[in-house]
């Protein structure tokens, strides 16, 4: 699915400056949001996690699993994250919030189902609901925009 290419892409924070400083202004509105709602950040950067293994975000990916380490994620969670449903290392809260995180980043798919946003619905209040919608979304965009420009995860 990979493409490897000598091709140079565009730098997008130097050609639309300001294009890219509101995308930084809508994650940190994401993140204030969460933080109002007194989401955990852990579970906030599994949510990121797991929209960029569904999107194939290799920089995305590598930020938010070093980011989930430094807030004390274990190995065994963030190998196994792939494969939420078939192991018992997350909690409902958790199984809800990934439930919700993949069906929107995969809204092409079905859309957002009822059963998935019920599920949300009955361990999340409505400003975490909206702060976990805000941080999905936020992140898809991210996996876009790195994908699309082929940024490449730091040694």
């Amino acid at each position: 699915m990979s493409e490897n290419s000598s091709l140079p892409r565009v730098a997008l924070k130097k050609i639309t400056p300001d294009v890219s400083a509101a995308m930084g202004s809508l994650h940190t509105a994401a993140v204030s949001a969460a933080q109002d709602a007194k989401l955990e950040p852990e579970l906030l950067e599994l949510v990121r996690i797991r929209a960029s293994q569904i999107n194939g975000c290799a920089f995305c990916l590598d930020m938010h699993t070093r980011d989930a380490r430094e807030q004390g994620e274990t190995e065994q969670r963030i190998h196994t994250l792939n494969a939420w449903r078939e192991t018992p290392f997350f909690t409902g809260r958790e199984r809800a919030a990934l439930a919700l995180t993949e069906a929107v980043t995969l809204v092409h798919d079905g859309r957002v189902p009822d059963a998935v946003y019920a599920e949300a619905a009955g361990v999340f209040d409505e400003n975490q609901i909206a702060a976990l919608i805000w941080s999905a979304t936020v992140i898809n965009a991210y996996n876009r925009i790195a994908i699309a420009t082929r940024m490449v995860p730091k040694n």
